[in-house]
């Protein structure tokens, strides 16, 4: 009869045998192992290597091409827009770098920056109470304006914003830098109400606009509020003056921001985007994409594949003399996208 110490021993020479089994295999296995997983670390470290090298390899090119683009400037740009006023609107999270860079560009085309709105979160805010708020402080506005508002709450307050900061400078119109209580009011006004900080001047009538967007799309859907808000401004900065850019940096052109929504969802109209403004060249070419937007030639410039070319083609050069008109152009400033 097979009493329970049989059982016992069974079970624990079953124990011991699998024991053994395990520690000679992970022995045999050992060798080969360790060494699969050194050529696989070694692959992965070669791999690693060439990547780091080939950002370094551009991160050079790139430098170069700044380099170049920064020594070149004042003769690519020399009076390009010279007797011309330019805005600068900046979204939420634009970057310091690319308003400053497009400022000196501008300044070095001959262009005088009027002033410098900062939109807050809060002008972007879609909620109920939030949206109300904003369309019954642009109708307060609007009426002492003598404008007629239609659409969403910040359709209403671009299209305020937009006609009196910006002029066409036709007849009829107010003069490029002419200065109004009812531009000033409107522009405090809504600077007191939280939706934007102002620095400048940017209630003397500017006859172009730049708008900078943020260094991080709010989201990768081209539908977020923020981008259609920033397009539908831009739209109206280009309809009360002469022209309008849209700029942003390389990463920040990418689905969800407004250069994607102008460019992908059909909202170009007759604006002009740059993608790589965080780039010398890029802030060379805002200025030449303004000098266009003024002979009512638009286009998508930058180094993302949904630009359709570098810069402007041909591109504006200086005038032949110090009294010739700014809008004679001939040459080209960069083949194309990198």
């Amino acid at each position: 009869m097979i009493d329970f110490r049989y059982h016992l021993v069974s079970i624990v020479a079953v124990f011991l045998a699998l024991s053994l089994g395990l520690l000679l295999g992970s022995t045999a296995l050992a060798g080969p192992v360790q060494r699969g997983l050194n050529g696989l670390s070694k692959a992965e470290q070669r791999q690693i290597s060439n990547l780091l090298q080939q950002k370094g390899q551009l991160q050079g090119q790139i430098n170069s091409e700044n380099q170049f683009a920064l020594a070149n400037a004042p003769a690519m740009l020399h009076d390009v827009l010279t007797g011309q006023r330019v805005a600068l609107v900046l979204a939420p999270g634009a970057p310091g770098s690319v308003t400053s860079g497009v400022e000196q560009a501008l300044r070095t085309a001959g262009a005088k920056v009027t002033g410098t709105l900062q939109l807050d979160p809060s002008f972007f805010d879609t909620s109920a109470a939030a949206g109300q708020k904003l369309s019954q402080i642009a109708a307060q506005y609007a009426q002492t304006a003598g404008v007629t508002l239609i659409g969403t709450a910040q359709a209403q307050a671009s299209e305020l914003l937009a006609r009196v900061i910006m002029t066409h400078g036709t007849i009829g119109q107010p003069a490029p830098g002419q200065q109004d209580p009812v531009s000033v009011q409107v522009v405090q006004g809504l600077a007191g109400a939280g939706y934007l900080s102002k620095s400048g001047q940017p209630w003397d009538r500017a006859t172009l606009a730049v708008v900078v967007i943020p260094g991080t799309p709010p989201s990768t859907d081209d539908t977020n509020a923020q981008s259609q808000a920033l397009v539908t401004l831009a739209q109206q900065l280009n309809l009360a003056g002469q022209g309008t850019v849209v700029a942003g940096t390389v990463t920040g052109s990418g689905p969800g921001s407004a250069i994607d929504v102008m460019r992908n969802g059909g909202r170009a109209g007759h604006l002009s985007s740059v993608d790589d403004a965080d780039r010398v060249i890029g802030q060379i070419v805002v200025a030449q994409a303004l000098y266009n937007q003024f002979r009512r030639i638009s286009g998508s410039y930058g180094a993302l594949s949904s630009a359709s070319a570098g810069g402007p083609s041909p591109a504006p050069t200086p005038p032949v003399s110090p009294t010739a008109s700014p809008l004679a152009s001939t040459g080209t400033v960069r083949p194309g996208k990198q």
